[in-house]
Formats: structure tokens, sequence, C-alpha cells
């Protein structure tokens, strides 16, 4: 397998981790009440959502939407149409006001039901299925059912999900996911092995002294060269890199242009 690999440095602003904490995290053109859901919107999640490779038109599909913040980004970018599938009550609720409290409401649907199911009875194909799923497998949990559900594969193992993707992907589509690094080797043999590609992987560092936790993952049923990047993403508190600006400049409220005055 032939393999490109290129470096990019990101800086990136730490007020994402403080601000996840709040009930609601506002963007520039929607925002997202959080307050009961198993996990706040974080910093890689973010990044992630902005890199999201939807084209204008697209059908998407977000598996485990959560609060509904990739959905809401994906449809900035321009999705024709998002479709959320949601198992837990308390995420699909929130997902529920965020969406419909959204510029984009009518290119949204909003389903509450376990992927596994929803797949048995889905009527179409998407052009891209994006993903931020569960990924501890046998490690000790909380007392907190929720973030264990948000975080546990216990409800959707890797297995399900790429089952999942295999049925619901269309021939030419692409399939979208963040997963933490050590979980990226396995994962891909599993995706290997079903037929699926991987053409891209853009993996998140803290700092350069790093190594990096999370990656991005995009895979294809069409073979490509296989392009990796590293992200660093912070070299200085709160100083964001032109590489970063440029992903997230249309969602962050630091990034807003200030309107023009009017002259009197």
């Amino acid at each position: 397998m032939l393999i490109n690999i290129t470096y990019a440095r990101v800086q990136y602003s730490s007020n994402i981790n403080f601000i996840q904490t709040m009930s609601t995290f506002r963007f520039q053109q929607f925002s997202v009440l959080q307050k009961h859901s198993g996990m706040k919107i974080c910093t890689d999640a973010v990044l992630f959502g902005a890199m999201a490779p939807v084209k204008q038109g697209d059908q998407v599909l977000d598996i485990g939407a959560g609060t509904g913040v990739l959905t809401l980004m994906a449809a900035q970018l321009d999705a024709a149409k998002v479709t959320a599938v949601e198992l837990t009550q308390e995420a699909y609720q929130e997902a529920n006001i965020n969406v419909n409290n959204s510029p984009w409401a009518e290119r949204l649907e909003l389903v509450h039901q376990d992927i596994q199911s929803f797949a048995l009875t889905a009527d179409r194909q998407y052009d891209l299925i994006i993903s931020n799923p569960p990924f501890f497998e046998n490690h000790l949990k909380t007392v907190d059912t929720l973030r264990n559900a948000a975080r546990h594969t216990d409800q959707l193992p890797f297995a399900d999900l790429i089952s999942v993707a295999g049925s619901l992907l269309a021939p030419q589509g692409l399939f979208y996911l963040l997963l933490p690094a050590h979980a990226v080797t396995k994962f891909s043999a599993q995706a290997s092995a079903s037929g699926f590609y991987l053409i891209n992987q853009t993996d998140f560092r803290g700092y350069a002294h790093n190594e990096a936790k999370v990656s991005a993952l995009t895979f294809s049923r069409i073979a490509a060269v296989l392009q990796i990047r590293l992200l660093t993403i912070y070299e200085s508190h709160n100083v964001y890199s032109s590489d970063s600006a440029a992903y997230l400049a249309d969602f962050l409220l630091r990034f807003a242009r200030a309107e023009p005055k009017r002259l009197s």
C-alpha cells in the first residue's frame, strides 16, 4: 500500500475544554444544549466536525448523534439532508431541541433508536456516514450511566458499526469517524475485512511533545493512496494557527466577524 504522510502544526484554544462544562455551547450559527447528555462538546469533536468531508447536496447519516453537534455542523457545511440516530433518551431530547432551534431544521431528521434496528428498516443509502462512536472496550465504568453509554462499546461494538456502515453507505460514499489512537489499528483491520479502505487519517495531539490521542479516519469502498496528517493542537495557551482557523473560522464565536458600523 502506498502511504503519503504529511504533517501540519495546529494551535488550538483551550477555551473549548472550559466551555464544554457549560449547559449551552454557542456557535456562530447555532447553539447546543448539553445539560444532560453523557458526552459534552470537546475540542476534538469540534475539529472533527469542521473537517468532515461533506459535499454540497450530500445525504448524511450521523450515528450516535448525541446532542446533534455533528449533525448541525454537517448541515452548515451544505449537506442536503442529515439523519441523526441517537440511542439515549436524554441526548435525543436535547438533540431535538438543538435541531429545532437551528436554521436547518427542515433538512434534519432525528431518530430515537439503536442504529442496528434503524439499519434493518432503512430505505436509503447515504453519501456520507459520520460517527464519534463509543470507544472503550473492557474498561472500568463510572457510576454515570449516560457517560458509560457514550464512551463504552457495549451497545455498539466495532463489528456492528462496520456492518451498519456496509449496509447503509452508498457505493461511492465515505465513512468518517473519530477514534482514540489506540483503537485505529484494530478498527482498520476489521473494516478492511469488510471491504473498506482507509484513505485518510488525521491524528490529533495536544502539544508537539505529546503523542497523538485521537484520529479522524475516512474509509471508502474504493482503494486510494492513504493520506496521513499529524495535527498538533496547540503550542501556547489560547492561540490558534492558520490551519485550525481555516477549519474553525465559520463555527466558533471567537472567529465571528464583527458587523460593520453604519454611518449616521
